[in-house]
């Protein structure tokens, strides 16, 4: 990361990343696929509605994890390998913590946060089974998440692609298993989802174990280190906060489709994980754009972190418009993939033409915000993300579509992508052209 091109290695890192993400995504997107096409309408609604709430409680956490991730690659940048030590023992023990609260808090409020969204009557009693097991494994999840988080500071995006490939077969396998054999619908694709997830959880422990020093797990000696703590902490709140808006906002824009009934919702639903993989496009390259940055602007290097920011968000707009291209075009055939229902259909591909067509305009306040974040200023995008995003969309659920308009609802996604951007950048913009003719900020 520190010497030589970085578009091609910026290709190389981002790829696993993107390939992971669909992998992951592959888990909802299968169980959705299985029940829609095997169960009922409102079994896919049911699974396919859940991403926003599921988003909403696990995103706080993802963020940390981002922290982690940037402390760890600028201590690699100063050659800190004490900081290493104490930074992975303490992300250890944040991942326990984190995946225990979420299991808790999943199982205590699935149920009234989905009757607060106005949850179809028809779909309520399915999609709280779902959750419910779904957030008993999140101990699992987040054990993978963080483990991902510190093989990536080092530049290695493959081995946690490789571990969902492993993941990816046990659920596959399970969801038809679990629903065509033993017809457990909702309860089989979410139980498929969790031993998935075990699956990757295991194997990534297991490599951490075996993983050469400084970056060894070595479970006799965790604990957590403050300084560490606080570092990781100042970073990754305030992008788990961010993540945290969009999903509250989002969970106000579902509630509104909610109010539609279960063929918009399923529809609805169908759509949103097309949306989730093209994101994920944006997302490997932020998570370049932060690692390649926290290293290089570690080693003083602010020529180089310049170029990163106009590599990747380069690479971003251009993959991401090109997914999103295709997938219009199809749109009706990749809707058909998750159900046999003509409306439900139409309703997804309404989703497609409108939201997912214009998802490139995110990576704007995506890799901004990315660069930001690895130059240690994590504060500023999520406070533009709040007045951007989360307060426009409210604004336009109450103010500008008060008749309830389903198409006219979906207009608000790129609207805020173009204003929340168009900040981003500015203030990217202002705090380079002051921070990059002082010392480097000390991140470790």
């Amino acid at each position: 990361m520190l010497s030589g091109g970085i578009f091609k290695k910026m290709i190389i890192f981002a790829l696993p990343l993107i390939a992971s993400g669909a992998l992951q995504q592959s888990f909802n997107s299968v169980d959705v696929a299985v029940v829609g096409k095997f169960d009922s309408d409102q079994a896919l609604a049911a699974v396919g509605s859940n991403g926003m709430i599921i988003s909403l409680l696990v995103n706080l956490f993802i963020g940390i994890s981002v922290g982690a991730n940037v402390i760890i690659a600028n201590y690699i940048g100063r050659n800190n390998e004490q900081g290493i030590r104490r930074t992975i023992s303490t992300v250890a023990i944040l991942a326990i913590i984190s995946g225990v609260i979420l299991a808790v808090a999943g199982n205590i409020f699935a149920r009234p946060i989905l009757k607060w969204m106005d949850t179809p009557a028809d779909v309520i009693d399915l999609a709280t089974v779902y959750l419910r097991i779904i957030f008993s494994g999140m101990p699992f999840m987040m054990a993978y998440n963080f483990g991902a988080a510190i093989l990536r500071s080092m530049g290695d995006t493959r081995r946690p692609f490789y571990i969902l490939i492993a993941g990816g077969i046990v659920n596959a396998i399970l969801d038809m298993v679990l629903v065509l054999i033993f017809d457990m619908g909702v309860a089989g694709v979410a139980t498929a989802t969790v031993i998935a997830n075990a699956v990757n959880a295991f194997i990534m422990v297991r490599l951490l174990i075996k993983e050469s020093d400084p970056f060894k797990l070595d479970i006799r000696s965790l604990r957590i280190h403050s300084a560490e703590l606080k570092k990781v902490l100042a970073i990754g709140l305030p992008a788990g906060l961010q993540g945290m808006i969009f999903s509250i906002a989002n969970v106000f824009i579902q509630s509104a489709v909610n109010s539609f009934g279960s063929d918009v919702v399923a529809g609805n639903g169908a759509a949103l994980n097309f949306e989730y993989y093209c994101y994920f496009v944006i997302s490997a390259f932020a998570q370049a754009a932060v690692a390649f940055t926290s290293q290089n602007y570690g080693a003083g290097q602010y020529d180089r972190c310049r170029r990163i920011f106009r590599q990747s968000m380069l690479l971003s707009v251009s993959c991401c418009a090109i997914l999103n291209i295709i997938i219009f075009m199809y749109r009706h055939d990749m809707a058909g993939i998750f159900t046999n229902s003509s409306e439900v259909i139409s309703y997804a591909a309404s989703r497609i033409s409108i939201v997912l067509l214009f998802q490139f305009i995110a990576s704007s306040y995506e890799i901004s915000g990315a660069c930001l974040r690895g130059l240690g200023y994590s504060m500023t995008p999520t406070a533009i993300t709040i007045f951007g995003t989360c307060l426009f969309r409210l604004l336009w659920i109450y103010a500008i579509n008060p008749a309830k308009n389903y198409e006219c609802l979906l207009w608000v996604y790129p609207i805020s992508w173009v204003i929340t951007g168009a900040i981003v950048i500015a203030a990217y913009i202002i705090i380079t052209r002051r921070l990059f003719n002082k010392p480097p900020l000390s991140l470790g």
